[in-house]
């Protein structure tokens, strides 16, 4: 799903050479994910599965903290990888080779996502607008996960290498314009047939949050500092896990706490049958006075609290899909603001697990060291697989298939990592 990159030393310059140590975390973590991605994308279809396993665009649930991981992991990675050639090929170089990379990436999910026919003659493609032919693509097939990977890692790049101020004021500032371009259209029009995927095109501005916390998390955990007496400190010296797992928490309290007015769109039951068939808000990023003031007089200050990440909302019968709930495919505030702290949470207990006890699951590591050539196999390898194991299977059944798309896909990639063959974008 992402590159393999190498773990260098710091975006600054220092006075003495840079480390090279790789930090053991950063592909453990990133195996970790991919493991996680190839269990909820096959999984996920069975009717035995789980329902946390499963994306449903309404709440976070354990499927929904995967993407945002890898692009924790990409900020981190690329706020390395792009800092060392800075140093070494200078600023030019280093835009020019990043960009052509991500480009590349880009072009590689156009071709690795299939497009449905677009017309079923030559006749009728001629009588298409240009949205009629691309619009769908564009808002679904072509921005998964690689295209968002590339298009945010675009988006970064002119702060990558910047002061840690700069890098959270553009993902303030990244946030504010989501909201603001949800208000005026994007969130009916990602929820609106054909559903956007993962936020649809404009999904790389909240997006850049889990990836930007990557950057911050590269700078405490690997970029070398200067002490008092200016020797640069090692990136492989253990600092202090307390204030990550602190400022972790307090994203995620601040997804959450974000998240509480979705029960503004609590319907009261008087109105549940007449709007049963509605699943959007007609206000859902700014609930109207009415909404407010009603739930207000008639609930109890504890009514106000939404639910828990992880914990299922009432269906739209009973409250309409807004903004403020945690959305996938939306690619909400609440949702990335929550999956950023998370992600950074589970960093810190692989960096303790790895680098500090030396820890490690040859599986992660093998997956992710080659996640991209992971995640390109693993719908094929599941195409192959899932024809014989029915959606309704029982559950001893289903995960006999889960087991052997998992071996074969790993089998694959095991095999490249013995010949030391990495693909690269």
């Amino acid at each position: 799903m992402i590159v393999k990159t190498e773990l260098a030393s710091s975006i600054a310059p220092s006075p003495a050479k840079p480390s090279t140590e790789r930090l053991m975390s950063l592909d453990q973590f990133r195996g970790y994910t991919v493991v996680g991605m190839l269990l909820v994308n096959y999984f996920g279809g069975y009717a035995v599965c789980p329902q946390v396993l499963k994306h449903s665009h309404d709440y976070c649930s354990y499927a929904d903290t995967i993407m945002p991981q890898f692009l924790f992991a990409v900020g981190f990675s690329l706020r390395l990888t792009f800092g060392r050639r800075m140093q070494t090929q200078g600023s030019s170089a280093a835009y020019a080779r990043m960009i052509r990379r991500l480009l590349g990436l880009a072009l590689v999910s156009l071709v690795v996502y299939n497009v449905s026919p677009r017309a079923a003659s030559w006749e009728q493609l001629r009588e298409m607008n240009v949205w009629q032919v691309f619009g769908e693509p564009l808002k679904r097939q072509w921005f998964q996960t690689l295209m968002h990977i590339a298009v945010t890692s675009l988006w970064l790049l002119p702060v990558v290498h910047r002061p840690a101020s700069i890098r959270v004021a553009w993902m303030i500032g990244s946030a504010v314009a989501h909201v603001l371009l949800s208000y005026w259209f994007n969130f009916t029009w990602t929820n609106t047939a054909p559903n956007a995927i993962d936020g649809g095109p404009l999904g790389f501005l909240t997006w850049c949050i889990p990836a930007i916390v990557g950057t911050l998390a590269c700078d405490y955990f690997v970029q070398p500092r200067v002490t008092p007496s200016s020797n640069p400190r090692s990136p492989s010296s253990k600092r202090s896990i307390s204030p990550v797992i602190l400022a972790a928490f307090g994203l995620m309290l601040l997804g959450y706490v974000m998240s509480c007015p979705t029960r503004f769109y609590d319907v009261p039951e008087a109105k549940q049958a007449e709007l049963q068939k509605i699943k959007l808000a007609e206000d859902p990023v700014v609930p109207n006075k009415d909404r407010i003031q009603s739930k207000l007089s008639t609930a109890g200050f504890t009514s106000l609290f939404a639910e828990p990440p992880f914990i299922k909302p009432p269906d739209e019968m009973h409250r309409k899909w807004n903004y403020w709930m945690m959305s996938q495919r939306a690619g909400t505030l609440t949702y990335l603001t929550f999956t950023a702290g998370f992600s950074l949470l589970v960093f810190v207990l692989f960096y303790v697990g790895c680098d500090v006890y030396k820890l490690q699951l040859p599986l992660f590591r093998t997956f992710g060291t080659n996640a991209l050539v992971a995640y390109v196999l693993h719908s094929m390898v599941s195409s192959a697989v899932q024809p014989f194991f029915p959606k309704d299977s029982p559950l001893w059944f289903a995960y006999d298939g889960l087991l052997l798309f998992f071996f074969i896909t790993w089998l694959f990639v095991k095999q490249l990592e013995k010949q030391g063959a990495y693909l690269r974008v």
